[in-house]
C-alpha cells in the first residue's frame, strides 16, 4: 500500500490489516480521500475531526487529528474553539433528550 497513515503503523492495527488487507486498504483510501482538499479545506476538516474526536472520546484520534489540524495550518486557537464547539453540542443534546425525561417524568405522575 503506497500510503500508510501513521495510526496504521501500530501492531495491532497491522494485525487487522493482515487478517483483512482488502477491507482495510479500502478504509485507508477512504480516510485519504476524505480528508483531501474539496469544497471543505483540509485544515476545515481536520478541525471539525478535533471536535468530533472530543465528543467519541478517542485519545488516539484527539492527538491524531490535532496534529493533523496543526499540520495543516490550524491555530492553537482555532483548535480549542473547535473544541468547544463540539462541547457545547453534546451539552445541547442533552437538553435536548430532556424530553423523554419530560415525558417518563408525566407518565409516573399520571
Amino acid at each position: 500500500m503506497s500510503y500508510l497513515p501513521e495510526w496504521a503503523k501500530d501492531k495491532s492495527i497491522q494485525k487487522m490489516a493482515e487478517l483483512q488487507p482488502e477491507v482495510f486498504k479500502k478504509f485507508v483510501e477512504f480516510e485519504k480521500a476524505v480528508y483531501e482538499e474539496g469544497t471543505l479545506s483540509t485544515k476545515f476538516k481536520e478541525l471539525m475531526a478535533v471536535g468530533i474526536t472530543h465528543v467519541t472520546q478517542c485519545d488516539a484520534c484527539i492527538a491524531y487529528h490535532t496534529n493533523k489540524a496543526k499540520a495543516a495550518g490550524a491555530s492553537d486557537q482555532e483548535i480549542v474553539e473547535a473544541v468547544f464547539v463540539a462541547m457545547e453540542l453534546l451539552a445541547g443534546s442533552a437538553i435536548g433528550h430532556f424530553a423523554t425525561s419530560a415525558r417518563a417524568m408525566q407518565h409516573h405522575h399520571s
